[in-house]
């Protein structure tokens, strides 16, 4: 290979290029095409080792070869398409959300007949767009279509994202260049075929000309027949994203485009009811606040009368995320009083629930 007697026969000037130098060959699964623009990199630097320029040059060109080494070129993880197994997940997870979980499940087996077809289920699937009020679930609804896959899983706040250059990365040729976060996504999971959340996609840039702009990058990483040599400006090299299994979420529709729309599958999560909070607050969150604040279950005993009160004491709420966050002050002033010594245990009535919800 031409990457490999370069690196043999060049004489370099300092060890650390050589180093650099002898680092390339083995990167695994880097195309060979890169590999020889990495080489063809440290031979010119090695060329200029006695120039001013020479320790800046080095920087960058070590920072890249090091970024595009940690590229999950090749490695994957197995699917794990066990529609039962998915759906104990989903039932575990998520009270109710019937219609969401039976789409989700429909979704899943989709995926597991074109497997049996051959490759590219992910890149022939319509990705699933989750849309719905804050709290509602939209996020940890994606977190376990990934445990329910077996894949890893990363959540990119869209919110955040007020440039192309957030999502497609700033050349190499600047100062503090760096990639994307797709391509940051991928490092960070370190495989190919990660489980990647693009969070309130209708939050990215609050500028018109620049939101235009940002649609159109995302309809290139979400369109399988673009993202099969998706170009982050950083790497400056095709990068295969076809394996990546993309989900979006959002509040609202209202700044979506129509092409971005077009790619996707509208899953529209409505607000839980009285009965559903209740049910989700007594069974799911209850268990795990009081897990999380260290008391033992028989510290804290709530009347099983009380729930409605504490699931609506401050009016309505579309989620579940103000409920959570009652749970956890109750807990907090019985961590207390039990540490000061005051009670042994608490069990909470119609008589001091008062003193124990947030203020």
């Amino acid at each position: 290979m031409p990457t490999e007697k370069t690196s043999q026969a060049e004489q370099f000037e300092f060890a650390e290029l050589e180093a650099l130098a002898q680092k390339i060959p083995h990167i695994q699964g880097m195309p060979v095409e890169l590999k020889d623009r990495l080489a063809k990199m440290v031979s010119r630097l090695n060329r200029m080792a006695t120039t001013g320029g020479y320790a800046e040059q080095f920087d960058n060109i070590s920072r890249y070869i090091d970024t595009v080494a940690s590229i999950p070129w090749t490695a994957t993880t197995p699917d794990q398409l066990n529609l039962a197994e998915a759906k104990k997940l989903l039932d575990k997870t998520h009270f109710g959300m019937e219609t969401t979980k039976e789409r989700i499940l429909e979704y899943l087996a989709t995926m597991q007949l074109m497997q049996r077809q051959g490759a590219g289920a992910v890149a022939r699937s319509p990705i699933l767009l989750f849309v719905g009020l804050q709290g509602i679930g939209k996020t940890t609804l994606a977190i376990s279509i990934a445990d329910a896959l077996g894949r890893k899983f990363v959540r990119i706040a869209m919110g955040a994202i007020g440039s192309v250059l957030e999502l497609r990365g700033r050349s190499k040729v600047f100062p503090e260049a760096e990639p994307g976060q797709i391509i940051k996504a991928l490092i960070k999971t370190q495989v190919k075929n990660p489980v990647i959340l693009l969070d309130e996609i209708e939050k990215a840039s609050g500028e018109s000309g620049l939101r235009a702009d940002v649609m159109a990058t995302l309809l290139e990483i979400l369109d399988p027949a673009q993202n099969i040599e998706f170009r982050d400006h950083y790497v400056d090299f095709p990068v295969d994203l076809s394996d990546v299994m993309f989900i979006c979420s959002a509040n609202n529709l209202g700044t979506l485009s129509t092409a971005l729309m077009d790619r996707m599958e509208i899953i529209k999560l409505t607000s839980y009811t009285d009965p559903e909070k209740i049910a989700i607050a007594r069974d799911y969150l209850f268990p795990k606040v009081v897990a999380k604040s260290g008391l033992r279950p028989e510290e804290l005993t709530i009347d099983p009368d009380l729930w409605p009160n504490i699931v609506r004491p401050f009016g309505f709420d579309s989620g579940i995320r103000s409920l959570n966050r009652t749970l956890d002050a109750i807990c907090r002033k019985v961590a207390k009083e039990i540490v000061e010594g005051k009670v042994t245990s608490v069990t909470i009535t119609a008589t001091n629930l008062k003193d124990y919800l947030p203020k």
